[in-house]
């Protein structure tokens, strides 16, 4: 026992002498100090700055470097002593850097802000001060700025790691995702396998529509950081814009495994189990968060539209009103109350106004003449491309399109048109349905446009194969023309109304001659109407033009996803809507290849009952 104490003894002598300097300068046991504090060894490190200040106790570097012992113990007052001890000494840039390093951990922004201007101004050539300044600008909120020092870090060292990734992840957050890939690809280039690298590919691929490859980063960066909430939340969002909604199912619940009180987990969760039709958990999975203090407007929204799509009208308008809480509401705010069925009307003069989409508009404008046989006088407010053809409405009194929303006369109340049903207590049995609904369009420009359509040999069939890019479930409603082109070979007159179509379609529609192509001329919805009242049917897919020709009351076809927009409810083929709609929907299979080969064989039948007169 005595000779193991012993050894032990000589083992620690042994130590302390290959940790201390043979020559004791305060420069030599500053850079032996600095040595040990960069391999871990912070007591070795503190041990030689004490001998350094007790021979100079104004020892500069020794005094930074005491500074910085105390910045890694988080202990701030300490840390920023012994550094303006330093700077007073000698102001040199790495000084100044790690004292702006201190005011950062202490959340004094600003002020670190200037002191690492100073020491720019001192060493301009710096990529690292560059780049400090990058993160304070970031955390000041100040992106804008903080681009522009990570890029100038960058111009002075190509391969700095932290500011290559930092910079694609800033340009992310501005939005400007194809700047952000190119930095985030480069990071992966050169340094392969950093998780916070591959965490922002993946989600800038996400957000640029490249779906496939946002999974593929996401999987490369959880094996890398299997415990981050984030990445496996991502990966799922991901996997749901695959339409693989049974496995983001799966990542949602690891994420919330990894954080159990992760909203957006939870959320996502509640909308895969949406997409897969699984309600009864849907609304069991709403209950458990309230239950647990989690439940928010995007849970309350998601909510009411399961209960709309599944017919139950008594809750769901009532939910239909947290849109007006959600983020994206434009709904202004007006000086007078919001009226939701509860008083009279009669003798008031009551503001309706759109408050949704131009859809949502011509869908819900039916309720304006049911609020004029109440009583009042109606001023109708409707984005400027329906304001021409609201005008001539039946109830409305005065019909202002958006843009003139400040010079409005006086009103008593005010109504988001998309709260009318809810005011009206709808429900299935009580939906105002009398087609049509909307003033027909001057027979002048009918005929114009049946002049430019010219003889009528064939039946005569409006498209329309894509909506508006940047709704939420655009990915799933809208179709390539070269997939709807299938349809084509029937016996038809084939009339594009699709507006603006994508660069893609655009190519596609070019090369055929068989799609009539006038939508140039289509500057408004009265155009539209008048070029629909020269069709005889109109096969869309579900956008503002199907509420269109569902409101004239021409025959349309609405091609709908698994998943449609509440409206269009579940397993019917009919619309209680709008009754010459029909309605051609994806089965489990999620594809529309199969929908457009039954739209062709009913097409088919169609237009040889045209052909035969007997339509």
């Amino acid at each position: 026992m005595t000779g193991h104490r012993e050894h032990r003894a000589a083992s620690q002598n042994s130590m302390t002498a290959r940790s201390l300097p043979t020559v004791e300068t305060p420069a030599a046991l500053c850079e032996a100090g600095l040595q040990h504090f960069r391999d871990g060894r912070h007591p070795d490190a503190r041990a030689c700055c004490e001998q350094a200040l007790a021979i100079d106790a104004e020892h500069a570097d020794t005094q930074h470097l005491m500074g910085l012992l105390f910045l890694h113990a988080e202990q701030y007052n300490d840390a920023m002593a012994w550094i303006v001890r330093a700077i007073q000494r000698a102001p040199k840039p790495e000084y100044l850097a790690s004292f702006a390093t201190a005011l950062q951990r202490y959340g004094r922004f600003e002020e670190a802000l200037n002191v690492l201007d100073k020491a720019i101004q001192l060493r301009p050539d710096d990529a690292a001060l560059w780049r400090q300044q990058g993160d304070i600008r970031i955390q000041l909120g100040r992106l804008d700025q903080a681009v522009l020092s990570l890029q100038h870090a960058l111009q002075l060292g190509p391969n700095h790691q932290d500011a290559l990734y930092k910079t694609g992840a800033v340009l992310h957050k501005l939005g400007r995702n194809e700047e952000a890939i190119a930095y985030l690809d480069l990071s992966d280039t050169l340094f392969p396998d950093h998780a916070p690298t591959l965490e922002a590919r993946a989600w800038t691929l996400y957000n640029l529509k490249r779906f496939a490859e946002s999974e593929a980063e996401a999987r490369r960066a959880h094996q890398l950081a299997p415990d981050n909430a984030d990445i496996c939340n991502n990966l799922g969002l991901s996997l749901r814009r695959l339409g693989r909604n049974d496995e983001a199912l799966a990542w949602f619940e690891k994420a919330i495994e990894l954080r159990p009180e992760f909203v957006d987990a939870f959320d996502n969760r509640l909308v895969a189990l949406f997409h897969l039709h699984r309600f009864d958990e849907v609304f069991a999975l709403s209950d458990q968060m309230k239950s647990l203090g989690l439940s928010n407007i995007v849970t309350e929204w998601n909510v009411t539209l399961a209960q709309l799509l599944t017919g139950d009208f008594e809750s769901g308008w009532r939910g239909h009103q947290t849109r007006l809480k959600l983020p994206s509401a434009k709904y202004p705010r007006f000086p007078r109350p919001m009226w939701l069925g509860e008083d009279s009307v009669e003798g008031k003069t009551i503001l309706v106004a759109a408050d949704e989409g131009l859809g949502d508009t011509i869908h819900f404008v039916r309720y304006v003449p049911l609020l004029a046989k109440r009583g009042a006088r109606v001023l109708l407010v409707v984005q400027d491309p329906l304001h021409r053809l609201m005008s001539d409405l039946s109830g409305v009194s005065l019909c202002a399109p958006t843009s003139n929303l400040s010079t409005l006369p006086d009103f008593d109340m005010h109504c988001p048109i998309s709260s009318l049903p809810l005011a009206f207590g709808t429900r299935l049995d009580t939906i105002p349905a009398d087609n049509p609904y909307l003033p027909s369009p001057p027979d002048r420009l009918v005929q114009a446009w049946d002049n430019r359509l010219g003889p009528r040999t064939r039946l005569r069939v409006g498209l329309v194969w894509s909506g508006d890019p940047g709704h939420v479930n655009d990915l799933t409603r809208s179709i390539p023309l070269r997939t709807l082109s299938r349809i084509l070979d029937v016996d038809a007159t084939f009339v594009s109304l699709q507006k603006a179509p994508r660069p893609s379609d655009a190519a596609v529609l070019r090369e055929r001659h068989d799609i009539v192509d006038l939508t140039a001329d289509l500057t408004d919805f009265t155009e539209t109407a008048a070029l629909i009242a020269c069709l005889d049917l109109v096969i869309t897919v579900d956008t503002s033009v199907a509420h269109l020709a569902g409101a004239l009351g021409c025959p349309t076809w609405i091609l709908l996803p698994w998943t449609p927009d509440y409206r269009w409810l579940l397993g019917r083929d009919d619309s209680p809507w709008y009754p010459s709609v029909r309605l051609f929907r994806q089965s489990e299979t999620r594809e529309y290849e199969s929908v457009l080969d039954r739209v062709r064989d009913e097409l088919r039948a169609r237009a040889a009952a045209f052909g035969s007169g007997s339509l």
